[in-house]
Protein backbone atom coordinates (compact mmCIF):
# COMPACT_ATOMS: atom_id res chain seq x y z
CA UNK A 1 0.00 0.00 0.00
CA UNK A 2 1.17 3.72 -0.63
CA UNK A 3 1.81 6.00 2.13
CA UNK A 4 -1.56 7.96 2.47
CA UNK A 5 0.15 11.14 4.22
CA UNK A 6 -0.06 13.33 1.30
CA UNK A 7 -3.66 12.54 -0.10
CA UNK A 8 -6.64 13.80 -1.61
CA UNK A 9 -9.46 12.33 -3.84
CA UNK A 10 -8.85 14.00 -7.00
CA UNK A 11 -5.68 15.15 -8.65
CA UNK A 12 -5.59 17.44 -11.70
CA UNK A 13 -2.74 17.69 -13.74
CA UNK A 14 -2.68 20.99 -15.77
CA UNK A 15 -4.73 24.28 -15.10
CA UNK A 16 -6.05 25.49 -18.23
CA UNK A 17 -9.39 25.70 -19.11
CA UNK A 18 -10.79 21.82 -19.11
CA UNK A 19 -8.21 21.03 -15.84
CA UNK A 20 -9.84 24.44 -13.81
CA UNK A 21 -12.91 22.77 -14.62
CA UNK A 22 -12.69 19.40 -13.39
CA UNK A 23 -10.87 20.42 -10.17
CA UNK A 24 -13.90 22.99 -10.02
CA UNK A 25 -16.42 20.99 -10.27
CA UNK A 26 -15.23 18.18 -7.97
CA UNK A 27 -15.09 20.79 -5.10
CA UNK A 28 -18.44 22.24 -5.61
CA UNK A 29 -19.14 18.31 -5.24
CA UNK A 30 -17.39 17.88 -1.88
CA UNK A 31 -14.29 16.64 -2.87
CA UNK A 32 -10.91 17.37 -1.72
CA UNK A 33 -8.52 18.09 -4.77
CA UNK A 34 -5.16 19.15 -5.80
CA UNK A 35 -4.09 20.69 -8.64
CA UNK A 36 -0.39 20.19 -10.32
CA UNK A 37 0.49 22.96 -13.18
CA UNK A 38 4.17 22.89 -14.04
CA UNK A 39 4.48 26.42 -14.95
CA UNK A 40 3.96 29.40 -12.89
CA UNK A 41 0.87 30.67 -14.51
CA UNK A 42 -3.13 29.53 -14.28
CA UNK A 43 -5.02 29.39 -17.68
CA UNK A 44 -2.99 27.88 -20.23
CA UNK A 45 -3.77 28.72 -23.59
CA UNK A 46 -7.04 29.46 -22.84
CA UNK A 47 -5.76 33.03 -21.09
CA UNK A 48 -4.53 33.92 -24.39
CA UNK A 49 -7.63 33.03 -26.81
CA UNK A 50 -10.85 34.60 -28.00
CA UNK A 51 -12.54 32.26 -24.68
CA UNK A 52 -15.45 31.43 -27.36
CA UNK A 53 -17.76 28.77 -26.19
CA UNK A 54 -19.74 26.24 -28.32
CA UNK A 55 -22.48 24.60 -27.03
CA UNK A 56 -25.67 24.16 -29.17
CA UNK A 57 -29.04 24.29 -27.88
CA UNK A 58 -28.06 25.94 -24.65
CA UNK A 59 -30.50 27.70 -22.45
CA UNK A 60 -29.57 31.02 -23.09
CA UNK A 61 -29.79 31.22 -26.54
CA UNK A 62 -33.06 30.63 -25.73
CA UNK A 63 -33.58 33.28 -23.22
CA UNK A 64 -32.17 35.52 -25.90
CA UNK A 65 -34.64 34.83 -28.43
CA UNK A 66 -32.34 32.38 -30.73
CA UNK A 67 -33.73 28.90 -32.17
CA UNK A 68 -31.89 25.78 -32.25
CA UNK A 69 -32.10 22.50 -31.50
CA UNK A 70 -30.77 19.48 -30.46
CA UNK A 71 -31.92 17.91 -33.83
CA UNK A 72 -30.24 21.02 -35.76
CA UNK A 73 -26.85 20.74 -33.91
CA UNK A 74 -27.11 17.25 -34.82
CA UNK A 75 -27.37 17.64 -38.49
CA UNK A 76 -24.83 19.95 -38.73
CA UNK A 77 -22.45 18.02 -37.23
CA UNK A 78 -23.30 15.10 -39.20
CA UNK A 79 -22.48 17.61 -42.57
CA UNK A 80 -19.07 19.08 -40.75
CA UNK A 81 -17.99 15.94 -38.69
CA UNK A 82 -19.07 13.21 -40.94
CA UNK A 83 -16.64 10.54 -39.77
CA UNK A 84 -18.03 8.28 -37.57
CA UNK A 85 -15.44 8.24 -34.83
CA UNK A 86 -16.18 9.64 -31.38
CA UNK A 87 -19.90 9.62 -32.64
CA UNK A 88 -20.59 8.63 -28.76
CA UNK A 89 -18.46 11.24 -27.16
CA UNK A 90 -20.59 13.75 -29.87
CA UNK A 91 -23.74 12.57 -28.48
CA UNK A 92 -22.75 13.18 -24.94
CA UNK A 93 -21.35 16.99 -25.49
CA UNK A 94 -24.72 17.54 -26.86
CA UNK A 95 -26.45 16.09 -24.16
CA UNK A 96 -24.67 17.58 -21.79
CA UNK A 97 -22.93 20.54 -22.91
CA UNK A 98 -26.39 22.88 -22.20
CA UNK A 99 -26.64 21.37 -19.00
CA UNK A 100 -22.47 21.72 -17.67
CA UNK A 101 -22.80 25.32 -18.59
CA UNK A 102 -25.79 25.66 -16.19
CA UNK A 103 -24.04 23.77 -13.51
CA UNK A 104 -21.01 26.09 -13.64
CA UNK A 105 -23.31 29.39 -13.52
CA UNK A 106 -24.98 27.68 -9.95
CA UNK A 107 -21.85 26.35 -8.98
CA UNK A 108 -18.55 27.99 -9.55
CA UNK A 109 -17.60 32.10 -10.49
CA UNK A 110 -18.04 30.97 -14.06
CA UNK A 111 -20.56 33.16 -16.14
CA UNK A 112 -21.17 33.06 -20.07
CA UNK A 113 -23.38 35.11 -22.31
CA UNK A 114 -24.88 34.62 -25.67
CA UNK A 115 -22.96 36.30 -29.00
CA UNK A 116 -26.21 36.79 -30.57
CA UNK A 117 -24.48 37.14 -34.18
CA UNK A 118 -21.63 34.93 -35.03
CA UNK A 119 -22.24 32.69 -37.36
CA UNK A 120 -20.99 28.86 -37.43
CA UNK A 121 -18.10 28.49 -39.83
CA UNK A 122 -20.55 26.66 -42.48
CA UNK A 123 -23.41 28.67 -42.61
CA UNK A 124 -24.51 26.80 -45.57
CA UNK A 125 -24.63 23.76 -44.14
CA UNK A 126 -27.68 22.12 -42.83
CA UNK A 127 -28.77 22.89 -39.14
CA UNK A 128 -26.33 25.95 -39.31
CA UNK A 129 -27.46 28.91 -37.13
CA UNK A 130 -26.04 32.55 -37.27
CA UNK A 131 -25.45 33.42 -33.65
CA UNK A 132 -26.25 32.25 -29.97
CA UNK A 133 -24.46 28.79 -30.60
CA UNK A 134 -21.04 30.80 -29.06
CA UNK A 135 -21.28 31.69 -25.77
CA UNK A 136 -18.64 34.39 -24.19
CA UNK A 137 -17.19 34.85 -20.91
CA UNK A 138 -18.96 37.75 -18.83
CA UNK A 139 -16.10 40.40 -17.74
CA UNK A 140 -14.51 39.94 -15.15
CA UNK A 141 -12.72 42.20 -12.93
CA UNK A 142 -9.09 40.44 -12.05
CA UNK A 143 -8.39 42.46 -9.06
CA UNK A 144 -10.82 40.52 -7.26
CA UNK A 145 -8.08 37.84 -7.27
CA UNK A 146 -6.30 40.04 -4.97
CA UNK A 147 -2.44 38.96 -4.48
CA UNK A 148 -3.31 35.87 -6.63
CA UNK A 149 -3.30 37.79 -10.21
CA UNK A 150 0.15 37.36 -10.40
CA UNK A 151 -0.56 33.81 -10.96
CA UNK A 152 -3.21 34.53 -14.29
CA UNK A 153 -1.34 33.87 -17.37
CA UNK A 154 -1.37 37.63 -19.29
CA UNK A 155 -3.04 37.93 -22.19
CA UNK A 156 -0.64 38.26 -25.39
CA UNK A 157 0.68 41.49 -25.33
CA UNK A 158 -0.16 41.86 -29.37
CA UNK A 159 -4.23 41.58 -27.94
CA UNK A 160 -3.86 44.40 -25.75
CA UNK A 161 -3.18 48.11 -26.29
CA UNK A 162 -1.16 50.66 -24.07
CA UNK A 163 0.73 48.07 -22.66
CA UNK A 164 -2.10 45.84 -20.89
CA UNK A 165 -5.43 47.28 -21.69
CA UNK A 166 -7.70 44.47 -22.39
CA UNK A 167 -10.83 45.62 -25.36
CA UNK A 168 -14.07 43.76 -25.26
CA UNK A 169 -14.95 43.10 -29.09
CA UNK A 170 -18.14 45.45 -28.50
CA UNK A 171 -15.65 48.77 -27.65
CA UNK A 172 -13.21 47.90 -30.71
CA UNK A 173 -15.40 49.58 -33.65
CA UNK A 174 -15.82 52.86 -30.64
CA UNK A 175 -11.90 52.99 -30.43
CA UNK A 176 -11.23 52.96 -34.49
CA UNK A 177 -14.10 56.00 -34.25
CA UNK A 178 -12.23 58.07 -32.07
CA UNK A 179 -12.29 61.59 -32.87
CA UNK A 180 -14.87 61.05 -35.53
CA UNK A 181 -17.85 59.99 -33.41
CA UNK A 182 -18.95 62.05 -30.05
CA UNK A 183 -20.26 58.57 -28.54
CA UNK A 184 -17.31 56.65 -29.97
CA UNK A 185 -14.77 58.96 -28.19
CA UNK A 186 -16.38 59.79 -24.96
CA UNK A 187 -16.41 56.01 -24.85
CA UNK A 188 -12.50 55.21 -25.71
CA UNK A 189 -12.11 58.17 -23.20
CA UNK A 190 -13.89 56.25 -20.39
CA UNK A 191 -11.82 53.05 -21.23
CA UNK A 192 -8.33 54.60 -20.78
CA UNK A 193 -9.17 56.58 -17.78
CA UNK A 194 -10.27 53.30 -16.39
CA UNK A 195 -7.38 51.43 -17.65
CA UNK A 196 -5.27 54.43 -15.94
CA UNK A 197 -6.75 54.06 -12.76
CA UNK A 198 -5.81 49.90 -12.49
CA UNK A 199 -2.09 50.63 -13.76
CA UNK A 200 -1.99 52.76 -10.07
CA UNK A 201 -2.44 49.69 -8.42
CA UNK A 202 -1.26 46.35 -11.05
CA UNK A 203 0.96 45.91 -13.55
CA UNK A 204 -1.82 45.31 -16.18
CA UNK A 205 -5.19 46.78 -16.80
CA UNK A 206 -7.81 44.10 -14.54
CA UNK A 207 -10.32 44.62 -16.48
CA UNK A 208 -10.68 41.12 -18.50
CA UNK A 209 -12.31 40.12 -21.00
CA UNK A 210 -12.23 36.83 -23.71
CA UNK A 211 -9.85 33.59 -22.60
CA UNK A 212 -8.55 35.94 -19.96
CA UNK A 213 -12.00 36.24 -18.07
CA UNK A 214 -12.77 32.70 -18.21
CA UNK A 215 -9.35 31.46 -16.99
CA UNK A 216 -9.08 34.23 -14.19
CA UNK A 217 -13.03 33.21 -13.55
CA UNK A 218 -12.28 29.36 -13.12
CA UNK A 219 -9.32 30.46 -10.99
CA UNK A 220 -11.52 32.38 -8.94
CA UNK A 221 -13.71 29.38 -8.29
CA UNK A 222 -11.04 27.51 -7.32
CA UNK A 223 -9.58 30.15 -5.21
CA UNK A 224 -13.28 30.51 -3.69
CA UNK A 225 -13.15 26.25 -2.82
CA UNK A 226 -9.50 26.29 -1.22
CA UNK A 227 -8.52 24.22 -4.18
CA UNK A 228 -4.71 23.70 -3.61
CA UNK A 229 -2.78 24.50 -6.48
CA UNK A 230 1.57 23.31 -6.98
CA UNK A 231 3.21 25.70 -9.44
CA UNK A 232 6.18 24.78 -10.43
CA UNK A 233 5.18 21.39 -10.57
CA UNK A 234 6.36 18.27 -13.11
CA UNK A 235 4.18 14.84 -12.39
CA UNK A 236 6.75 12.43 -13.07
CA UNK A 237 4.03 9.20 -13.40
CA UNK A 238 1.01 7.88 -12.13
CA UNK A 239 0.32 5.61 -9.28
CA UNK A 240 -0.95 2.00 -10.32
CA UNK A 241 -2.74 -0.06 -7.65
CA UNK A 242 -3.62 -3.56 -9.48
CA UNK A 243 -4.83 -2.15 -12.86
CA UNK A 244 -6.35 1.25 -11.27
CA UNK A 245 -4.41 4.50 -11.27
CA UNK A 246 -4.35 5.74 -7.65
CA UNK A 247 -1.92 8.73 -7.74
CA UNK A 248 0.50 10.52 -9.08
CA UNK A 249 4.58 10.92 -8.65
CA UNK A 250 5.49 15.02 -8.47
CA UNK A 251 8.61 16.70 -8.49
CA UNK A 252 9.37 20.58 -7.63
CA UNK A 253 12.09 22.39 -6.32
CA UNK A 254 11.09 20.84 -2.85
CA UNK A 255 11.75 17.06 -3.83
CA UNK A 256 9.98 14.50 -5.58
CA UNK A 257 6.85 13.04 -3.65
CA UNK A 258 4.01 10.86 -4.30
CA UNK A 259 0.28 11.53 -3.83
CA UNK A 260 -2.33 9.64 -3.32
CA UNK A 261 -5.33 10.36 -5.38
CA UNK A 262 -8.47 8.58 -3.72
CA UNK A 263 -10.90 9.05 -6.45
CA UNK A 264 -9.09 9.64 -9.73
CA UNK A 265 -6.53 11.67 -12.14
CA UNK A 266 -7.53 13.85 -14.53
CA UNK A 267 -5.29 14.60 -17.14
CA UNK A 268 -5.34 18.34 -18.86
CA UNK A 269 -1.73 18.75 -19.73
CA UNK A 270 -2.75 20.93 -23.28
CA UNK A 271 -1.64 18.67 -25.79
CA UNK A 272 1.15 18.26 -27.64
CA UNK A 273 1.71 21.53 -30.08
CA UNK A 274 5.45 22.08 -28.91
CA UNK A 275 6.78 18.27 -28.66
CA UNK A 276 9.12 18.12 -31.65
CA UNK A 277 8.86 14.51 -31.79
CA UNK A 278 4.91 14.13 -31.37
CA UNK A 279 4.45 16.54 -34.27
CA UNK A 280 6.94 14.47 -36.46
CA UNK A 281 4.47 11.26 -35.94
CA UNK A 282 1.29 12.90 -36.55
CA UNK A 283 1.52 16.68 -38.54
CA UNK A 284 2.15 16.57 -42.01
CA UNK A 285 5.76 17.67 -42.93
CA UNK A 286 4.11 21.38 -44.23
CA UNK A 287 2.95 22.14 -41.22
CA UNK A 288 6.65 23.23 -39.67
CA UNK A 289 6.95 23.74 -36.00
CA UNK A 290 5.10 27.15 -35.55
CA UNK A 291 1.98 26.93 -32.15
CA UNK A 292 0.13 29.59 -31.57
CA UNK A 293 -0.26 27.70 -28.08
CA UNK A 294 0.93 28.36 -24.38
CA UNK A 295 4.64 26.99 -24.07
CA UNK A 296 3.44 23.91 -21.89
CA UNK A 297 1.45 21.92 -24.11
CA UNK A 298 4.55 19.41 -24.91
CA UNK A 299 2.90 15.91 -24.71
CA UNK A 300 3.08 15.39 -20.87
CA UNK A 301 -0.64 13.97 -20.53
CA UNK A 302 -0.09 11.19 -23.06
CA UNK A 303 3.46 9.93 -22.15
CA UNK A 304 1.69 9.35 -18.44
CA UNK A 305 -1.25 8.04 -19.86
CA UNK A 306 0.32 5.73 -22.81
CA UNK A 307 2.96 4.46 -19.59
CA UNK A 308 0.03 3.00 -18.24
CA UNK A 309 -1.61 0.90 -21.10
CA UNK A 310 -3.89 4.07 -22.48
CA UNK A 311 -4.43 4.49 -26.73
CA UNK A 312 -4.46 7.31 -28.60
CA UNK A 313 -7.20 8.13 -30.97
CA UNK A 314 -5.62 8.59 -34.02
CA UNK A 315 -8.33 8.21 -36.63
CA UNK A 316 -8.66 12.17 -37.38
CA UNK A 317 -9.70 13.93 -40.43
CA UNK A 318 -6.84 16.42 -39.17
CA UNK A 319 -4.12 16.24 -36.55
CA UNK A 320 -4.73 19.72 -35.23
CA UNK A 321 -6.52 22.77 -35.39
CA UNK A 322 -4.70 25.31 -37.57
CA UNK A 323 -4.69 29.14 -37.92
CA UNK A 324 -2.25 30.90 -40.33
CA UNK A 325 0.27 33.09 -37.56
CA UNK A 326 3.10 35.48 -38.58
CA UNK A 327 6.21 35.87 -36.43
CA UNK A 328 8.44 38.37 -34.90
CA UNK A 329 10.90 39.23 -32.19
CA UNK A 330 9.50 41.67 -29.29
CA UNK A 331 11.57 44.23 -27.59
CA UNK A 332 12.68 41.90 -24.93
CA UNK A 333 13.76 39.56 -27.83
CA UNK A 334 11.54 36.54 -27.12
CA UNK A 335 9.54 35.23 -30.15
CA UNK A 336 6.21 36.44 -31.04
CA UNK A 337 3.28 34.41 -33.09
CA UNK A 338 0.79 36.17 -34.09
CA UNK A 339 -2.40 33.99 -35.04
CA UNK A 340 -4.09 36.00 -37.45
CA UNK A 341 -7.95 34.83 -36.61
CA UNK A 342 -10.15 37.27 -36.92
CA UNK A 343 -8.70 40.56 -37.08
CA UNK A 344 -7.34 41.02 -40.57
CA UNK A 345 -7.79 38.49 -43.46
CA UNK A 346 -11.49 38.94 -44.33
CA UNK A 347 -11.22 42.85 -44.22
CA UNK A 348 -11.51 44.83 -47.64
CA UNK A 349 -8.11 45.05 -49.18
CA UNK A 350 -6.00 42.57 -48.39
CA UNK A 351 -4.94 38.90 -50.24
CA UNK A 352 -3.12 36.03 -50.02
CA UNK A 353 -0.18 34.63 -52.15
CA UNK A 354 2.37 32.11 -52.41
CA UNK A 355 6.01 32.52 -53.64
CA UNK A 356 4.44 32.13 -56.97
CA UNK A 357 2.38 35.61 -56.80
CA UNK A 358 -0.92 33.67 -56.86
CA UNK A 359 -3.87 34.04 -54.76
CA UNK A 360 -4.91 30.21 -53.31
CA UNK A 361 -7.11 30.89 -51.05
CA UNK A 362 -10.47 32.71 -49.96
CA UNK A 363 -9.25 34.84 -47.73
CA UNK A 364 -12.58 34.91 -45.40
CA UNK A 365 -12.39 31.40 -44.57
CA UNK A 366 -12.04 30.25 -41.28
CA UNK A 367 -8.77 30.63 -40.11
CA UNK A 368 -8.54 26.54 -40.12
CA UNK A 369 -9.14 26.40 -43.65
CA UNK A 370 -6.91 28.81 -44.61
CA UNK A 371 -4.19 27.10 -43.18
CA UNK A 372 -5.47 23.58 -44.80
CA UNK A 373 -5.27 25.61 -48.30
CA UNK A 374 -2.27 26.66 -46.89
CA UNK A 375 -0.99 22.84 -46.73
CA UNK A 376 -2.68 22.22 -49.65
CA UNK A 377 -0.88 24.54 -52.07
CA UNK A 378 2.03 23.65 -50.23
CA UNK A 379 2.43 20.09 -51.28
CA UNK A 380 3.51 20.96 -54.57
CA UNK A 381 6.79 22.63 -52.82
CA UNK A 382 6.88 21.92 -49.58
CA UNK A 383 9.38 25.10 -48.81
CA UNK A 384 6.62 27.47 -50.31
CA UNK A 385 6.43 30.95 -48.46
CA UNK A 386 2.80 32.33 -47.87
CA UNK A 387 2.60 36.56 -47.84
CA UNK A 388 -0.81 38.98 -47.00
CA UNK A 389 -0.65 41.82 -49.18
CA UNK A 390 -1.89 45.09 -48.55
CA UNK A 391 -1.87 48.63 -49.03
CA UNK A 392 -1.06 52.09 -47.25
CA UNK A 393 -5.21 52.42 -47.00
CA UNK A 394 -5.88 49.09 -45.45
CA UNK A 395 -2.80 49.08 -42.65
CA UNK A 396 -3.50 52.69 -41.73
CA UNK A 397 -7.60 50.92 -40.86
CA UNK A 398 -7.44 47.82 -39.95
CA UNK A 399 -3.82 46.93 -39.07
CA UNK A 400 -2.43 44.20 -40.15
CA UNK A 401 -0.95 41.12 -37.75
CA UNK A 402 0.16 42.10 -34.57
CA UNK A 403 0.23 45.80 -36.34
CA UNK A 404 -2.73 47.97 -34.97
CA UNK A 405 -4.54 49.97 -36.70
CA UNK A 406 -3.67 53.76 -36.92
CA UNK A 407 -0.18 53.04 -36.56
CA UNK A 408 2.12 55.84 -37.22
CA UNK A 409 5.59 54.85 -36.95
CA UNK A 410 6.01 52.02 -39.28
CA UNK A 411 9.68 51.96 -39.12
CA UNK A 412 10.46 49.33 -36.40
CA UNK A 413 8.11 46.79 -38.17
CA UNK A 414 10.21 47.60 -41.50
CA UNK A 415 13.38 47.86 -40.20
CA UNK A 416 13.07 44.10 -38.32
CA UNK A 417 12.42 42.72 -41.65
CA UNK A 418 9.12 41.79 -40.06
CA UNK A 419 6.68 43.84 -42.42
CA UNK A 420 8.02 44.11 -46.09
CA UNK A 421 6.97 47.74 -47.89
CA UNK A 422 7.50 49.36 -51.67
CA UNK A 423 6.58 51.95 -53.44
CA UNK A 424 5.10 49.71 -56.20
CA UNK A 425 3.81 46.36 -56.57
CA UNK A 426 6.85 45.58 -59.17
CA UNK A 427 8.86 46.34 -55.93
CA UNK A 428 7.43 44.52 -53.89
CA UNK A 429 7.43 41.54 -55.48
CA UNK A 430 11.10 41.91 -55.85
CA UNK A 431 11.63 42.01 -52.40
CA UNK A 432 10.04 39.06 -51.88
CA UNK A 433 11.98 37.18 -54.58
CA UNK A 434 8.13 36.83 -56.58
CA UNK A 435 8.31 37.11 -60.11
CA UNK A 436 6.79 40.70 -61.32
CA UNK A 437 4.88 40.17 -63.84
CA UNK A 438 2.96 36.86 -61.64
CA UNK A 439 2.05 39.24 -58.63
CA UNK A 440 1.39 42.09 -61.23
CA UNK A 441 -0.91 39.93 -63.22
CA UNK A 442 -3.01 38.88 -59.62
CA UNK A 443 -3.28 42.01 -58.50
CA UNK A 444 -4.29 43.60 -61.74
CA UNK A 445 -6.97 40.58 -62.07
CA UNK A 446 -8.14 41.26 -58.27
CA UNK A 447 -8.44 44.82 -58.45
CA UNK A 448 -10.50 45.02 -61.86
CA UNK A 449 -12.94 43.06 -59.99
CA UNK A 450 -12.58 44.54 -56.11
CA UNK A 451 -13.62 47.96 -57.67
CA UNK A 452 -16.95 46.87 -58.05
CA UNK A 453 -16.99 44.69 -54.60
CA UNK A 454 -16.17 41.21 -56.69
CA UNK A 455 -14.01 37.96 -55.97
CA UNK A 456 -15.01 35.66 -59.09
CA UNK A 457 -12.08 33.56 -58.45
CA UNK A 458 -13.12 32.81 -54.87
CA UNK A 459 -15.86 34.12 -53.91
CA UNK A 460 -15.11 35.99 -50.88
CA UNK A 461 -17.66 37.76 -49.15
CA UNK A 462 -20.49 35.55 -50.48
CA UNK A 463 -21.06 34.11 -46.84
CA UNK A 464 -22.63 34.99 -43.73
CA UNK A 465 -19.39 33.99 -41.83
CA UNK A 466 -16.94 35.69 -44.43
CA UNK A 467 -19.32 38.99 -43.87
CA UNK A 468 -19.53 38.91 -40.51
CA UNK A 469 -15.81 38.84 -40.43
CA UNK A 470 -15.77 42.04 -42.95
CA UNK A 471 -16.23 45.49 -42.34
CA UNK A 472 -19.47 46.38 -42.14
CA UNK A 473 -19.29 49.71 -43.36
CA UNK A 474 -17.82 49.09 -46.08
CA UNK A 475 -19.77 48.79 -49.52
CA UNK A 476 -20.90 46.90 -51.79
CA UNK A 477 -19.42 43.82 -50.57
CA UNK A 478 -18.29 43.97 -46.42
CA UNK A 479 -14.54 41.37 -47.74
CA UNK A 480 -13.67 42.74 -50.58
CA UNK A 481 -11.73 46.31 -51.99
CA UNK A 482 -8.95 46.85 -54.08
CA UNK A 483 -5.44 47.49 -53.03
CA UNK A 484 -4.01 50.13 -54.85
CA UNK A 485 -2.66 53.02 -52.41
CA UNK A 486 0.99 52.86 -52.21
CA UNK A 487 3.16 52.09 -50.87
CA UNK A 488 2.15 48.41 -50.81
CA UNK A 489 2.77 45.72 -47.47
CA UNK A 490 3.48 42.51 -47.30
CA UNK A 491 3.86 40.02 -43.89
CA UNK A 492 4.82 36.41 -44.24
CA UNK A 493 2.41 33.85 -42.45
CA UNK A 494 3.18 30.49 -41.67
CA UNK A 495 0.88 27.29 -41.05
CA UNK A 496 0.61 26.82 -37.13
CA UNK A 497 -1.73 24.89 -34.65
CA UNK A 498 -4.15 26.38 -32.03
CA UNK A 499 -4.24 23.31 -30.27
CA UNK A 500 -4.22 19.31 -30.94
CA UNK A 501 -6.80 16.91 -32.12
CA UNK A 502 -4.74 13.68 -31.35
CA UNK A 503 -5.35 12.61 -28.06
CA UNK A 504 -5.89 10.29 -25.78
CA UNK A 505 -9.27 8.10 -26.39
CA UNK A 506 -11.73 8.13 -23.63
CA UNK A 507 -15.29 6.98 -23.28
CA UNK A 508 -18.67 9.55 -22.66
CA UNK A 509 -17.52 9.69 -18.82
CA UNK A 510 -14.11 11.31 -20.06
CA UNK A 511 -12.88 7.73 -18.50
CA UNK A 512 -9.22 7.05 -20.95
CA UNK A 513 -9.67 3.70 -22.62
CA UNK A 514 -6.78 1.07 -23.20
CA UNK A 515 -6.21 -0.43 -26.68
CA UNK A 516 -9.06 -2.99 -26.10
CA UNK A 517 -11.46 -0.38 -25.44
CA UNK A 518 -11.83 -0.92 -21.51
CA UNK A 519 -11.29 2.21 -19.07
CA UNK A 520 -8.33 2.63 -16.96
CA UNK A 521 -9.91 2.92 -13.60
CA UNK A 522 -9.45 6.02 -12.24
CA UNK A 523 -7.65 8.38 -15.11
CA UNK A 524 -9.74 10.71 -16.72
CA UNK A 525 -8.89 13.69 -19.74
CA UNK A 526 -10.24 16.03 -21.20
CA UNK A 527 -9.25 19.48 -22.83
CA UNK A 528 -5.98 18.53 -25.45
CA UNK A 529 -4.91 15.71 -23.66
CA UNK A 530 -8.57 13.77 -25.04
CA UNK A 531 -8.67 13.05 -28.44
CA UNK A 532 -10.89 15.44 -30.47
CA UNK A 533 -14.54 14.79 -30.37
CA UNK A 534 -14.72 16.40 -33.66
CA UNK A 535 -12.06 14.36 -35.42
CA UNK A 536 -9.87 17.72 -36.20
CA UNK A 537 -12.98 19.24 -37.99
CA UNK A 538 -13.50 22.93 -36.92
CA UNK A 539 -17.46 23.20 -37.04
CA UNK A 540 -17.41 26.74 -35.74
CA UNK A 541 -15.78 29.31 -32.74
CA UNK A 542 -15.51 27.44 -29.55
CA UNK A 543 -15.43 23.96 -30.51
CA UNK A 544 -11.94 23.00 -28.20
CA UNK A 545 -13.10 25.42 -25.17
CA UNK A 546 -16.97 23.70 -25.27
CA UNK A 547 -16.01 20.43 -25.16
CA UNK A 548 -13.00 21.18 -22.92
CA UNK A 549 -15.63 22.78 -20.25
CA UNK A 550 -18.30 20.07 -20.98
CA UNK A 551 -15.78 16.87 -20.22
CA UNK A 552 -14.11 18.71 -17.83
CA UNK A 553 -17.52 19.00 -16.15
CA UNK A 554 -18.61 15.26 -16.82
CA UNK A 555 -14.94 13.87 -15.52
CA UNK A 556 -16.07 15.85 -11.95
CA UNK A 557 -19.08 14.88 -11.95
CA UNK A 558 -18.15 11.12 -12.33
CA UNK A 559 -14.99 11.25 -9.81
CA UNK A 560 -17.83 12.14 -7.31
CA UNK A 561 -19.77 9.49 -7.81
CA UNK A 562 -19.96 6.83 -4.98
Amino acid sequence: MMPTSDAYDVVVIGAGAGGMTAAAVAAAEGLSVLVVEKTEFVGGTTSWSGGMVWIPANAKMKQAGLDDSRSAAENYLAATVPENDNAELRDAFLSRGPGAVEYLEANTEVRLQPVKTYPDYYPEKPGATAGGRVLEPVTFDGARLGVNFRRLRPPLPEFTIFGGMMVNRLDIPHLRKFGRSFRSTLRAMHLVLQYALQRLRSPRGTTLHLGNALAARLYASLLARNVKILFGTRVEGLLIEGSAVKGVSIANSSGTRSVVARNGVVLATGGFSHDASFRKRFFPSGAGFVSATAPAGTGDGLRLATAVGASIATHVAKPAYWVPASLFRRSDGSRGVFPHTVTDRAKPGVIAVNSLGKRFVNEALSYHEFVLAMLRDGNDAPNRSFYLICDRRFLWTYGLGRIQPFTVYLKPFVKSGELIEALSIDELAARLGIEKSALSATLDDYNAHARMGRDPEFGRGTTMYQRHLGDADHAPNPCVAPIEQAPFYALRIYPADLGTAIGLRTDRDARVLREDGTAISGLYACGNDMGSIMNGNYPGPGITLGPALTFGYIAGRHLAKP
